[in-house]
């Protein structure tokens, strides 16, 4: 009566840098095992020390004085427990197959890029999408937009009280004008505060042409981010600061 050869047994083999499951022969050698495993961990043969860890039972080393010799069958192998790959080589000349810094990455050229037909750009030129969208808003448009949403999201009307931002400055003022000041750099609305003192830098004026009327000094022109609409009355002195006077 011919004796029938050991079933196969499935193990979770880890290593530093791998993570598998594998079938094992029990008839195997260690030796022969270990020849199997390197090219799954990277881990020369002749550098491995194997530990078999069963549940919850101390961890059994595999190991034998004749790996040539010895099979696997006597160690107790169990479906689905941890064979644990060492490495015994010193640190510095383990390879690092995690550090991809020194591996060559390729870099499709822009020009052949374009030409073809199954990339996300593609897709965005045939649906229309961002850039490609003919009526999408222009920078300088979104910009322009982007500010008046500013302002209505602030609430800042025309005739309504504001402080200015942040908070140090603590100037305050009534709106007296919104929108874009093209004699001053830069794109979008601006917001004309007439402030209650004469402390700001025009008088409803830039560079000659004049968008509200205030007295001296007391013109000031912010982005509306720079403004925080509310019931502010203007700033009072008081009796000790009037006395001083």
């Amino acid at each position: 009566m011919a004796l029938q050869a050991a079933a196969d047994v499935a193990l979770l083999v880890n290593s530093a840098n791998s993570s598998s499951e594998r079938r094992v022969s029990p008839s195997w050698t260690i030796a022969h095992f270990k020849t199997r495993l390197e090219p799954i961990t990277g881990i020369p043969a002749s550098c491995q020390q194997l530990t078999l860890r069963v549940g919850s039972q101390d961890p059994v080393a595999i190991s034998a004085a004749d790996e040539d010799q010895t099979q696997l069958a006597a160690f107790p192998l169990q479906p689905y427990a941890e064979l644990i790959v060492a490495d015994t080589r010193p640190p510095s000349a383990r390879p690092n197959f995690s550090d991809l810094s020194a591996v060559e990455k390729y870099e499709m050229p822009a020009a052949e890029y374009e030409t073809r037909t199954d990339s996300v750009l593609a897709w965005k030129k045939a649906q229309r999408l961002g850039r490609f969208d003919p009526n999408a808003p222009t920078i300088e448009q979104q910009k322009i937009l982007a500010s008046e949403r500013e302002i209505e999201e602030r609430g800042l009307t025309l005739e309504g009280r504001v402080r200015l931002l942040p908070e140090s400055d603590a100037r305050r003022g009534t709106v007296k004008y919104l929108g874009p000041v093209p004699e001053i750099p830069g794109i979008g609305s601006w917001v004309g505060v007439a402030l209650d003192e004469p402390t700001g830098k025009n008088d409803g004026t830039v560079k000659g042409k004049r968008y509200f009327e205030c007295g001296s000094n007391c013109g000031v022109f912010v982005r509306p981010e720079r403004c925080e609409a509310g019931d502010f009355p203007p700033l009072d002195l008081g009796d000790e600061d009037m006395e001083e006077l």
